[in-house]
């Protein structure tokens, strides 16, 4: 290598060059939605996509791997989130660069690799006094090797003991979850150097930023069980750098945000927001952000209330938030996805594949987090007003969160910013008894908030009518009930009557207006408390007092939306019961204006065939358009009827059945619905996935998503027809003889690679030189591949009786070598210690067995003079 890699590319590139060319296969990175382990809510290390060969329960034809992974922590256990923007390193997206050893070599390879890439001047050359390591106090092995074999003084390798309160509870003791692989680690230090608060690892000091971990080489002994620490079935080797902390280092600076690939995001920030200071805390936040966000969408994950999509909202919402407190008030987010693939779309096509998708993800939130915003600070700059002392009490920070949906790492940033910490005990433990409640009532009679206590209820009018006279009961804003709510304020009002549905059964809340003479309040949703409608609104004109006459008017076109989706679930629901089984049952459910999900337990993922079955047989019922009938009766006689009770509900006394075509869908349900199953038009599914054990989920559209979809679609299609030049109907079979006609093209390249490489190494036969009686041939063969090169040294080996040979082609990569010496000469001369003389003059790495070697290099210039040379190496070895 004839210059040291600097930018965060080159790193990266270098990194997996090393170890391919000491013999790990290049892996891809894996999504960061672990497909191999539901205890993990995010890829959160380069492992990850390797636990099952670990445990010996996977097999793959490599026995070492190297890869770049995608990682996020920002959910669960490894969470970096609130310290994102504050510290020079935290991020909630970073990239893992990582070697692999699968039952393969072990410690003291390992920690060559690992030294030799950081301090070779062939790789990093990084100066081996600016390096400390540490090893686990146990680890007699791993300090001799590095003492006595790659001689680091003793003064700086420090042993790290059980210093978390526990056996095995270590910084140098590595477990990947609470169960799962693990081991001792030794850990290589950087010394930033003395201008930088901090002492060495293992001092009161050690959490300064002078001394900063590399590079991490766990040695993977165990499984950690409810049972305890077993032996895995082969040692192993699982190796971390972080890419941009290596960067820094390389780039000569010591905050993260400092390097190209930060700095580049930095600035594409700081032009959207107009802030030009790119050091700013929340630019960095914001620049941080725009990667996670935009590499979780390309993985499937979209915003929303729960699991994953709700850390993508949260990650999305605080660097709009950010934005927010720089002055910004447009969608802004969006505009980074661009300069965000301009930096690392080379190295992840995925994510300009993708650019337009994320784009409209992220404007989507951003309007729908704008109408809250606003709010939202206002209520925590009140909240904060009040509180005496610094803390503010968790009862607060539940309500913000709960009631006004604002996240709490967002009320967690602004404290800090004010000065303020927030009571998390308190906040936990309102957390906890919200999720009492909602385990007690079930999602139809769900107590939201306690703070709410009126007699009597309010009456539900809105399945005959979406509009109608009703009379103000009470009005509450924040904690507390107030008389008026005025033009501007936030607040909830209680109806003696309304026509707006409450959430609840998995159907989202109306939205609509509450009026009257010089009146208007925006109802914004709808939630429902001790029997009660709670309508949070916002104040656009006048004011409500308590006893008002007001016209309540709900958005007719959001409602009928809903009804389809909703009204469709119960027939998909009854169609996967028929086709999968009467073990199905619904697990959870979201029915709004744009799609329906539908979760249900099932014990296998639903396969496409089956899943069409499932999308025609509701069509059917569709296309039937038979009446949607409702009655009100007891539960005994409902249950009489087939009906089934959905998940998570709790019923009274009195019940309303719902049936869809005669009898094909009975169900308990308090949802809004269509009058006919036709009414429904046509329902899509977009999507089946796991979203935990034994539980899978549907996603489709209905009516117009339905048609929209199928427009994309068919246009698709004519795209590709038009490439093919091929009729929509043809384009199938097109593909398919474009595919057979490659994979020909390919069997016939080999053929014709392999019998140019056989031709061209039998007439270098003749071309051998004698060194004392032996036959020396070093060559280079045009248009080889590695496969090649083998076989014609093998034929030549064959040909040539006593012989040493090393041949040699070049591509695009660089030059791939091969190397052997026959049975009778392997005493004398090896052809691993040819490959390791000639590779290195070539600037690569190469070795193999006395008989067979493998290498390569990048010098193609000194490849003629190298290949000269080789005669004078052999007879070098004779004496």
């Amino acid at each position: 290598m004839s210059t040291r890699p600097t930018t965060s590319a080159q790193i990266r590139e270098a990194f997996l060059r090393y170890f391919e060319q000491h013999g790990h296969s290049r892996v891809a990175s894996s999504s960061l939605i672990p497909g191999n382990d539901p205890t993990l809510l995010f890829t959160n290390a380069g492992m990850v996509q390797f636990k099952d060969v670990f445990l010996g329960q996977e097999h793959r034809d490599y026995s070492r791997a190297t890869s770049s992974q995608r990682c996020v922590r920002a959910g669960g256990k490894h969470n970096d989130l609130e310290n994102v923007g504050y510290t020079a390193r935290h991020h909630t997206f970073f990239e893992m660069l990582g070697n692999f050893s699968f039952g393969d070599y072990f410690k003291e390879d390992a920690i060559r690799f690992g030294w030799e890439f950081l301090t070779g001047q062939d790789w990093l050359g990084i100066p081996e006094e600016k390096l400390t390591v540490t090893v686990y106090a146990d680890d007699d092995e791993a300090h001799a090797i590095w003492k006595d074999t790659i001689g680091v003084p003793e003064e700086r390798i420090i042993r790290i003991g059980d210093n978390k309160g526990a056996k095995y509870a270590s910084d140098n003791f590595w477990a990947m979850g609470d169960t799962g692989p693990c081991g001792p680690c030794t850990e290589i230090f950087y010394d930033h150097g003395d201008h930088i608060w901090g002492g060495r690892p293992g001092t009161p000091e050690e959490d300064g930023d002078r001394f900063i971990e590399i590079w991490n080489i766990v040695f993977m002994q165990y499984e950690r069980s409810a049972d305890g620490m077993n032996q895995l079935p082969k040692p192993s080797v699982d190796t971390g750098m972080g890419l941009e902390r290596i960067a820094a280092v390389m780039q000569g600076v010591h905050n993260n945000y400092e390097i190209d690939l930060f700095q580049a995001l930095l600035a594409a920030a700081a032009e959207v927001t107009g802030v030009n200071d790119t050091a700013n805390q929340s630019l960095r936040v914001i620049a941080d952000h725009i990667r996670s966000a935009a590499f979780l969408i390309v993985d499937g994950v979209v915003p929303s209330n729960e699991g994953r999509g709700y850390v993508l909202r949260r990650i999305m919402r605080r660097a709009i938030r950010h934005a927010y407190k720089l002055g910004v008030r447009d969608h802004f987010f969006y505009k980074l996805v661009k300069p965000l693939a301009e930096q690392m779309g080379e190295a992840y096509p995925e994510l300009t594949a993708a650019v337009d998708r994320i784009e409209k993800i992220i404007v989507t939130e951003e309007e729908q987090f704008a109408k809250t915003l606003d709010n939202g600070m206002q209520l925590l700059d009140q909240a904060l007003q009040k509180v005496s002392g610094e803390e503010i009490p968790g009862q607060v920070v539940f309500k913000l969160y709960d009631t006004f949906g604002f996240p709490v790492d967002l009320t967690n940033d602004i404290a800090r910013e004010k000065g303020f910490t927030l009571d998390e005990a308190g906040y936990e433990a309102a957390m906890a008894e919200q999720r009492k409640r909602s385990q007690a009532a079930g999602g139809f009679n769900v107590d939201y908030t306690k703070n709410f206590s009126l007699d009597g209820e309010t009456e539900f009018t809105g399945y005959d009518a979406l509009d109608g006279d009703v009379t103000v009961v009470a009005l509450y804003q924040g904690d507390a009930e107030v008389d008026q709510l005025a033009e501007g304020e936030e607040g909830v009002v209680v109806l003696d009557r309304t026509p707006f549905y409450g959430e609840s059964g998995g159907q989202v809340g109306d939205t609509g207006y509450l009026k009257a003479a010089k009146v208007v309040a925006e109802v914004r949703d709808v939630t429902k408390a001790s029997g009660h409608h709670l309508h949070q609104v916002h104040m656009v004109d006048g004011a409500i007092s308590k006893g008002d006459v007001l016209s309540a008017s709900v958005d007719q076109e959001l409602r009928q939306s809903i009804a389809l989706n909703h009204s469709a679930t119960h027939l998909l629901h009854a169609a996967l019961r028929e086709i999968l089984g009467d073990h199905v049952t619904q697990k959870g459910s979201l029915n709004d204006s744009q799609k329906l999900r539908f979760d249900f337990a099932h014990f296998e993922a639903v396969n496409a065939d089956t899943l069409r079955q499932i999308e025609d047989r509701v069509n059917e019922q569709i296309r039937l358009n038979s009446p949607v009938e409702t009655v009100v009766t007891d539960m005994d006689t409902a249950v009489e009827k087939g009906a089934m009770a959905l998940f998570g509900e709790k019923y009274g006394d009195d019940v309303r059945v719902l049936s869809m075509g005669d009898g094909f869908s009975v169900e308990l349900c308090g949802g809004t619905h269509v009058g006919r199953t036709g009414d429904i038009g046509l329902l899509r599914i977009l999507s089946e996935s796991g979203v935990a054990a034994g539980v899978r989920r549907i996603e489709a559209v209905t009516g117009k998503g339905a048609l929209a979809h199928d427009h994309a679609n068919e246009a698709q299609l004519q795209t590709v027809a038009g490439l093919l030049k091929a009729k929509p109907d043809m384009v199938v079979g097109k593909v398919e003889g474009l595919l057979a006609s490659q994979k020909k093209l390919e069997k016939e390249l080999q053929q014709l690679k392999a019998k140019l490489a056989t031709a061209s190494g039998g007439d270098l036969a003749s071309n051998a030189k004698d060194v004392q009686g032996i036959k020396v041939l070093a060559a280079k063969i045009e248009g080889a591949d590695r496969k090649s090169l083998l076989a014609s040294m093998d034929q030549l080996k064959n040909k040539l009786g006593s012989a040493v040979v090393l041949l040699a082609t070049t591509d695009d990569k660089g030059i791939a070598l091969v190397a052997g010496v026959t049975k009778d000469l392997i005493s004398k001369v090896k052809a691993g210690d040819l490959m390791k003389d000639a590779a290195g003059k070539l600037g690569g790495k190469g070795g193999g067995r006395p008989d067979s070697a493998q290498g390569g290099g990048t010098d193609t210039a000194a490849l003629p003079s190298v290949l000269e040379g080789v005669a004078e190496w052999v007879e070098s070895q004779l004496g």
